[in-house]
Parts: structure tokens; C-alpha cells; sequence
């Protein structure tokens, strides 16, 4: 096997797992909602990736300087700390497997606050995809609790204000912070805004009481717990070294198949999706593709 070979065979095998992480963190979102409120469920997700990050974070802190603290502190707020909470109260109100389509909406909103706020170039195909995808999005919005196309479902919004997030920080990480590398700002950010979780979580909410009390407490937090240090943790170094390996338009592929996996995540725990959802999930992911071709 040649070096080319064996390259194109680690950037699969990559995928398939960062894939695999994504699209299950919105049903290990769910499972860890049975028993905790969802500023808990956001708060226990920041921690745990915070500790599991720690031994990166802590040999990085004294190559930053005051400047680079503050942006590391405002890339976790967005990239991190604000998603964990409008997701887990989302996922209150929506099927995990919805919160994973809408999920897919991040780099349409990623081109869009480019073009807007940095002055990215801009292409017509964009703006056809960018209609596409919003068009599908609203198809989702426009689905109630039970799956029905037809009851408007505001906690879809906050999904999408996720991935407005999830967009500001991608633009602002690449335009703003170019001089560190992705560890350290995935690291040292988690970090810098795992107090603020902390905090929230023992003096704002009844979490103690429930790990001492409830009887589904403990599989619950472990569920949560997974979620941190997979999905936060694990899955930004996969998509490193992914992205290391593999061209742009490879690496972007992980975008289309995240929703197929929370999809079907979600049709095994009993969840209903209907012609509408699946309409609306083409049209998204299609609008996304459109949008990101060259």
C-alpha cells in the first residue's frame, strides 16, 4: 500500500468515526434530559470536556499572552458554552433526530457572517443554496412535537441560533486568532469557560440532590459526561487531524453525514418522522451542499 493509499484510508476511517461521535450527541443530549434540566445538561458537558482537555490546556497556557486569553475566552462562549444550553433546551421540545438536521444549517450560517461581517467573496450558487437550506429549515420549524407539518415550534429556533454560534465562531477563530493552533484554542477556551459552568451548576441548580436521590441519576450523567468528552473533545481532535490529511471538500463531507446518523439514532429510540421532516432534510443538506461548492 502506498503512503497516498494508506493516507486516504485513515482520512475514511476518520470520517466515519467523527460522524459516528457527532450524530450521536444529540441522543446522548436526550438520554441525559430524563433526569437533569437542560442548564444542567449544558453546564455537566462543559466541565467534562474541560477536565478531559485539561493536560492540553494546562502546557498551553504560558505560550498566550493577556489579548490572546480574552479571544480564547469569547471563542469558548460561542463555540462552546452558549450551543451546550440552547441545544439541551432545544432537545426539550424537539426529536433528537430534528436537532441533528437542523444541526447542518452551521455552514450556511458560517458563509453567511462570512460574506456579512468579513467581507467574503460571494457567489450566486451560494445565495440558490443558502434559499434551498433555509427553505428546508423552515419545512422543520413548521413541524410540531408529534412530527405533524403544521404547529409552529419555536424551540427550533434555538437550534438555529446555535449554529449562528457555531458560525461567529468559526469566522472569528479563522480571521481573528489565526496565530494558535486548533488544539489550543479548542483546549485553553473549554478551560477558560469551564468556571462559569461550575458555578452555574452547584449554586444555580438542584444537581446534588438529584445524583444523591434520583435512581436514574448516575447512567444519566454518565451519558452527559460521554457527551463532553466525546463529542466536544475527542471529535475536535479527529476533525484536526482530518483536516491535516484530507482537502477541504472531503473533510466537509462529515456535514452531510451527521444527520443520517442522528436520524437514524433517532427512528431506534421510537422517534416519528414523517415526509415532511425528511423533505426538509434534503433540502437542507442540498442547500448546504450548493452553498460550499467550488
Amino acid at each position: 500500500m502506498t503512503d497516498s493509499e494508506s493516507q486516504r484510508g485513515k482520512a475514511v476511517v476518520l470520517l466515519i468515526a467523527l460522524s459516528l461521535i457527532w450524530g450521536t450527541s444529540f441522543i446522548l443530549m436526550k438520554r441525559g434530559l430524563t433526569v437533569y434540566a437542560p442548564g444542567e445538561v449544558g453546564s455537566i458537558r462543559v466541565v467534562a470536556a474541560s477536565v478531559f482537555l485539561l493536560p492540553f490546556a494546562i502546557v498551553r497556557l504560558k505560550e498566550l499572552s493577556g489579548s490572546q486569553f480574552a479571544k480564547l475566552f469569547a471563542s469558548g462562549l460561542m463555540g462552546i458554552f452558549f450551543p451546550a444550553f440552547l441545544f439541551a433546551t432545544a432537545q426539550t421540545r424537539l426529536e433528537s433526530s430534528v436537532s441533528g438536521i437542523l444541526n447542518s444549517l452551521t455552514p450556511i450560517c458560517t458563509l453567511l457572517i462570512g460574506v456579512l461581517l468579513y467581507k467574503q467573496p460571494f457567489r450566486s450558487q451560494s445565495l440558490l443554496g443558502i434559499i434551498i437550506g433555509l427553505a428546508g429549515t423552515v419545512i422543520l420549524i413548521f413541524a410540531n412535537y408529534g412530527g405533524a407539518v403544521g404547529g409552529l415550534n419555536l424551540y427550533a429556533l434555538l437550534v438555529i441560533i446555535a449554529c449562528v454560534f457555531y458560525a461567529m465562531n468559526l469566522n472569528f477563530v479563522k480571521y481573528k486568532i489565526t496565530e494558535l493552533r486548533a488544539l489550543t484554542i479548542t483546549s485553553v477556551s473549554i478551560l477558560l469557560i469551564s468556571p462559569l459552568a461550575l458555578i452555574y451548576l452547584l449554586g444555580f441548580t438542584d444537581f446534588t440532590d438529584k445524583v444523591s436521590s434520583h435512581p436514574e441519576a448516575l447512567p444519566a450523567l454518565g451519558y452527559i459526561i460521554l457527551l463532553g468528552a466525546m463529542s466536544t473533545s475527542v471529535a475536535t481532535i479527529l476533525f484536526n487531524l482530518l483536516v491535516k490529511i484530507s482537502n477541504p471538500l472531503f473533510t466537509s463531507s462529515v456535514t452531510y453525514i451527521i444527520p443520517i446518523v442522528a436520524v437514524g439514532w433517532g427512528l431506534l429510540d421510537g422517534e416519528q418522522l414523517l415526509p415532511g421532516h425528511f423533505i426538509g432534510m434534503v433540502a437542507i443538506i442540498g442547500g448546504v451542499y450548493l452553498a460550499n461548492k467550488k
